[in-house]
């Protein structure tokens, strides 16, 4: 029986009382509603200001400890009621000496550690606030092949995307005009298992043949997926997956290919990719050639270690037509992975992490470089602390098995049983095929001091 229309004798009441209750018991809810609110409300504003007061905290820590090496004197001799001999007194002084040392020490430690938490912190959240996080994984695939057993493996998709959108004429990139939509000209996998004893670098080539799923449609202006899709193709070139479908058209390829677990996907575009570089003051790379691209020119006009800049470096891994490298997509497949490597070890040196401008720069220009899904400052670092310090037996540069002939239709063919070999050991955590093959012809070679770190489970120029 609904109270609102009865007296508590259960008798019917007139139409202006039922009225009257029903406006009341709105209004009820509507109190009770707000105040739900008002206290969510209260809950995230205590929340923003603890997270306000969080490095002033630390940072009236830090001032307190230096306060203290500052305001704690000595005691004063003339105050000193018996007299000592010079050898006592000689004892004290080092004794005073020692205990002002271990002061101030603390103090520069405590400011250390402030600065180190302080900056961490604030860089991780302007960072995870910054970076545009775009629908790219599938972690339930049923293409990946014994999930509970990659746990803990950290297997980071790299896509670098040329679309033009934005780009300026000076680039020397082309326009959406002239060049619309988006490819993906560099396709990497970046393997870290979970013991993180070594990494692989597995490359694909941009006209890998491949059986492309249905997927949605991409739009890269707007970095989002329509609900439209692109019907599956049963002979596509690799990079036609993210022109349809973007990352997770990108994603599905890869692990059917691979039967991987993709957990990070990391999308870097052409516009801002030279910024990354600039950042850091430029990049050391090695070639035994100068490279000349009979498309994009004159890149590095002399032999050897060449420090370049962020224009150089963007036509150094772009470069396809390279004058005396006949392997065209693989030699540019070599650039990139030794490109990669110059650039993380740059960015990992003490003169860019020790160096606030610097790597806030790098930082900041990664952050609107990039786009992707499962991607921070912690993931970052896991890829870039596994690298660092790795001898040349930890590191392995590999590019995916193919017949390294183009067929008939202008593809790369991959060779199914010696992929397979390769993504079953990194499934499993097995050695790698090791093989010794003979220096490639080509202007990129890297320098015999490294040239083991390119080698590994490759063929030839192919997997430079």
């Amino acid at each position: 029986m609904d109270r609102l229309t009865m007296t508590d004798e259960l008798e019917a009441i007139d139409d202006a009382t039922i009225i009257k209750r029903k406006i009341d018991h709105t209004l009820a809810r509507f109190s009770a509603a707000h105040d739900e609110l008002e206290a969510e409300e209260a809950k995230k504003r205590e929340r923003r200001e603890r997270l306000a007061l969080r490095p002033a905290a630390l940072l009236e820590q830090t001032r307190t400890a230096l306060q203290r090496v500052v305001t704690t004197a000595d005691p004063d001799p003339a105050e000193e009621s018996a007299p000592q001999t010079r050898l006592q007194e000689k004892k004290e002084r080092k004794t005073r000496q020692t205990a002002k040392a271990g002061r101030i020490t603390a103090a520069v430690v405590a400011a250390l550690v402030f600065l180190s938490i302080g900056s961490a912190w604030g860089a991780q959240t302007w960072f995870d606030a910054k970076f545009n996080t775009v629908a790219s994984l599938d972690e339930d695939s049923s293409d990946i092949q014994d999930a509970a057993g990659q746990t803990g493996d950290e297997n980071f998709l790299m896509v670098g995307s040329d679309t033009r959108d934005g780009a300026a004429a000076e680039d020397g990139v082309g326009d959406a005009d002239g060049t619309p939509g988006a490819r993906s000209d560099t396709v990497m996998i970046a393997h870290v298992p979970a013991d993180r004893q070594r990494v692989v670098m597995v490359s694909f080539p941009r006209d890998l043949e491949i059986s492309r799923p249905e997927c949605k449609r991409w739009d890269p202006a707007t970095s989002s997926y329509s609900e439209e899709t692109s019907p599956a193709q049963k002979i596509a070139k690799l990079n036609t997956a993210y022109a349809v479908g973007g990352p997770q058209c990108v994603t599905k390829v890869i692990q059917q290919i691979t039967g991987m677990k993709m957990n990070h996907f990391v999308g870097i575009d052409f516009n801002g990719f030279k910024s990354m570089v600039d950042a850091v003051q430029g990049v050391t790379v090695y070639n035994e050639k100068p490279v000349d691209d009979t498309t994009l020119g004159m890149i590095i006009p002399q032999a050897g270690e060449t420090r370049i800049s962020g224009d150089q470096a963007l036509n150094y891994v772009r470069a396809r037509h390279v004058k005396g490298d006949p392997t065209s997509d693989y030699g540019r497949i070599k650039r990139q992975q030794a490109f990669l490597g110059a650039l993380l070890k740059t960015v990992m040196s003490k003169d860019v992490i020790l160096d606030t401008g610097k790597l806030s720069g790098f930082i900041d220009a990664f952050a609107k470089a990039t786009f992707g899904e499962n991607l921070g400052i912690n993931q970052m670092m896991t890829l870039a602390k596994s690298m660092r310090g790795m001898g040349s037996d930890k590191v392995k540069f590999l590019t995916v098995p193919t017949t390294e002939e183009a067929n008939k239709r202008g593809n790369e063919v991959l060779l199914q049983s010696k992929a397979k070999a390769v993504f079953d050991a990194l499934i499993n955590n097995t050695p790698l095929e090791e093989k010794a093959p003979a220096p490639p012809a080509s202007d990129t070679a890297s320098p015999p001091t490294s040239s083991a770190k390119s080698g590994g489970a490759k063929k030839s120029s192919s997997s430079g």
